[in-house]
């Protein structure tokens, strides 16, 4: 990540560009992503802790995201774009002494009701794959990432197309990143008191209602204000819950596998709700259709979780 971001202000060409973004930063960001961390943290705690800590762990990601963005915009005025990245892509290292202390292995005990002790990873692929409820989950998770990136990457130029001080857009992304840190706290207490399914038909739905109500309002900063925050709750609440449906269907053994190709799921939804996001803009002028189809696509993950059967699934074990 901090190869990756310190050496892009001297990019000379878009496939440099491409290259050290899209691929040496961000694929330090994957293998260090959620999924490495909700499965070391996950496997050395007992099942009735595991939702408050992935919560805790998405509520970090979360305070990164609301203490950096206005640093960010501090240094690019103070020292220049180039300054800001550069500082930023050091402060990537801060994780290397953080990391040693998830070293080692998990308990030998951390294998979870119904997981086959003896299987490997491709019979625990196979049998995610052929279960449809992780599909289900899948499904859903695309739909998470097609709305964070598209907010992400394209909410400052809502503001701007609104008329309204660059200030608004970065104060607006800070925002949805202070209170994501309530949304995962909730998320992560409410899964231990109820269907993990169900927490997330909720937030998805309310993502569709908060988008709805804010097409609906005029667009001042008040509005942009308040939009974050009702966003910011349900923006990444859905990783805890969507993490513990994986370990309570398929065991803790493989967890950082299987979520990492829910993961990818997300991932290919936030590609194409970033791209989306330009191409209509640029040839509609508008990010109504855009919105509009986020509604939608929201609507459609709060259905989409609802038949999922949420017990471990129970696999035969092989006679000795």
């Amino acid at each position: 990540m901090t190869v990756g971001t310190v050496l892009t202000p001297y990019a000379m060409s878009t496939w440099m560009l491409v290259l050290l973004i899209g691929v040496v930063a961000a694929g330090g960001a994957g293998m260090a992503g959620l999924g490495v961390l909700m499965s070391a943290v996950g496997r050395t705690l007992p099942p009735e802790k595991r939702g408050l800590a992935s919560g805790v762990v998405n509520a970090g990601g979360s305070f990164g995201q609301f203490a950096v963005v206005p640093l960010a915009q501090l240094l690019s005025r103070s020292v220049g774009w180039i300054g800001a990245m550069t500082a930023l892509g050091f402060m990537a290292l801060a994780v290397v002494p953080l990391a040693w202390l998830l070293r080692g292995e998990p308990p030998a005990t951390a294998t979870a009701p119904g997981a086959r002790a003896d299987g490997s990873m491709r019979d625990a692929v196979r049998d995610a794959w052929a279960d449809p409820g992780f599909v289900y989950l899948t499904a859903g998770f695309f739909v998470c990432g097609f709305h964070v990136a598209f907010i992400a990457t394209h909410l400052p130029g809502v503001v701007a197309h609104c008329g309204l001080a660059p200030e608004v857009g970065a104060w607006s992304l800070s925002l949805i990143g202070l209170f994501n840190i309530v949304g995962s706290f909730g998320a992560g207490s409410a899964i231990g008191r109820w269907r993990m399914k169900s927490v997330l038909s909720l937030l998805y739905a309310s993502r569709a209602v908060a988008v709805l109500a804010f097409l609906a309002a005029p667009k001042t900063t008040a509005t942009f204000m308040v939009f974050s925050v009702v966003i910011g709750a349900t923006y990444l609440a859905t990783v805890p819950p969507t993490v513990g449906l994986v370990g309570k269907l398929h065991g803790m053994r493989f967890l950082a596998t299987l979520f990492g190709m829910v993961m990818f799921s997300h991932q290919v939804g936030g590609f194409l709700g970033a791209w989306l996001g330009g191409t209509l803009f640029e040839r509609t002028g508008s990010y109504d259709v855009v919105w509009i189809l986020d509604i939608v696509l929201a609507v459609g993950a709060a259905l989409i979780h609802l038949p999922i059967k949420e017990a471990p699934k129970v696999r035969p074990v092989l006679a000795t």
